[in-house]
């Protein structure tokens, strides 16, 4: 888990955060940029073909390595075909061609965690989810790091001390990183596969459409009731406050005049610290206190460190403050994903993993990443501090959300899963 994990993370900050810095470096306005994010609303939709991930086999690759195993090679191809792409284009002299391959990227990235989510999912009982969650956290966090701050340390040795923008460093760079999806294809292949999950075989097209695409979602709804609008409200909206604000940090840190070094130093080195805690102390914590208070704890943190980038706004090139804001930023977050991946495998029901965990990951991104896409437009109108604050401010309603579950699951939780106490 440890390394498909890293798998997982690594093509996320490729599309979103890190390709922001490298496009604001080649002089592309921070309203495209924002715009440029809805990209990732690729993953707010995963769920649509989640259900054929779940039933359908790929000719040769599912009878050679099983139906999981399958479905992650063939998105980790996806992927490296993207990055190839994005590391042969210059975003300076033709944007639209990066945006397609960022979108394969995308695809190939979404398909990878509709399948790891369900490989995971079937490969413990209920009581080591947890334990697997935080395990797949680190591994996630570590290739974010990878992607974010590796990708800023190879793209300023490639530049050889050449002053301003250099197409060829930042290509360099994602090259490296299409190769880095080699251990996830390493891993998948030495990895051995769930055992299979029986299903029931239709009778007919109409059947097999029933199955495939109601019966993971009338299930989610037979088992909760009216209670699953509660549910599906709290996971829309959870990070919300992280994924819209985390589009515009790397635009900041070229504004306020940090450079690619060190933004990668701090981040390799404190955030790397910080992230290993935040996820180990969140599946502690989340075995120890349960679920539903650590994301109590996690969205508290969240907005907090939104402050810190607020409060960070106005020193100007202040690299001390760099350290402390991303410190807390990446301790918060690690603490805060871990009891959310927990709570999310404990709703699912294991004969519909694949399609059900794509759901409940798939409504965490479609508002925020909605909103994320006029990230751009509201620093140009009205700065970055008032941005950071606003970010804070619009995680509020998580709490009233998750307080409200906490009082269900003393009613209806202990009915389905013991650990979301």
């Amino acid at each position: 888990m440890l390394f498909l994990g890293f798998s997982a993370g690594l093509p996320l900050l490729l599309i979103l955060g890190t390709l922001s810095f490298w496009l604001r470096e080649a002089g592309i306005d921070r309203s495209t940029i924002g715009y440029l994010t809805w990209v990732g609303l690729i993953y707010a939709f995963k769920w649509m073909w989640a259900p054929l991930v779940d039933r359908l086999p790929i000719p040769l690759l599912t009878k050679l390595f099983g139906r999981r195993r399958s479905w992650l090679l063939f998105a980790q191809l996806l992927i490296v075909c993207g990055l190839l792409g994005m590391a042969s284009i210059d975003p300076q002299a033709q944007l639209t061609p990066i945006v397609w391959c960022a979108l394969l990227v995308a695809f190939g990235s979404a398909t990878q965690d509709i399948a790891l989510d369900a490989f995971r999912i079937e490969s413990a009982d209920s009581d080591h989810q947890a334990a697997l969650a935080a395990t797949y956290q680190t591994g996630y966090r570590l290739a974010l790091i990878w992607s974010g701050a590796g990708v800023l340390w190879l793209a300023a040795r490639a530049e050889a001390g050449s002053a301003g923008y250099d197409a060829s460093a930042w290509q360099f760079a994602y090259l490296c990183m299409a190769l880095s999806i080699g251990v996830g294809v390493i891993t998948t292949l030495f990895s051995k596969e769930p055992v299979r999950i029986e299903l029931s075989k239709a009778r007919n097209a109409k059947a097999w459409l029933h199955q495939t695409l109601i019966e993971p979602f009338a299930d989610f709804i037979k088992r909760y009731g009216w209670h699953a609008i509660l549910i599906l409200s709290l996971i829309a909206i959870y990070r919300i406050s992280d994924v819209v604000m985390g589009i515009m940090a790397n635009p900041f840190y070229v504004d306020m005049g940090y450079t690619k070094d060190e933004v990668a130093a701090v981040s390799k080195v404190f955030g790397v610290v910080m992230t290993l805690v935040g996820a180990f102390l969140g599946g502690v914590f989340t075995l120890r206190f349960g679920v539903m208070r650590i994301l109590f704890l996690g969205a508290i943190l969240s907005a907090v460190s939104n402050l810190l980038f607020a409060w960070l706004a106005t020193q100007g090139h202040d690299l001390h403050g760099l350290v402390w804001v991303i410190s807390a930023d990446n301790l918060s977050s690690g603490i805060a994903t871990a009891a959310f991946i927990a709570f999310l495998s404990s709703l699912t029901n294991i004969q519909y993993s694949a399609t059900q965990y794509a759901l409940f990951s798939s409504m965490m991104l479609l508002l925020p990443k909605w909103l994320a896409g006029f990230s751009g437009v509201f620093v140009d109108t009205f700065g970055y501090q008032p941005f950071f604050i606003a970010t804070a401010i619009i995680g509020a309603p998580v709490l009233i959300l998750i307080w409200l579950t906490i009082r269900l699951k003393v009613v209806e939780f202990k009915k389905h899963d013991s650990q979301i106490i």
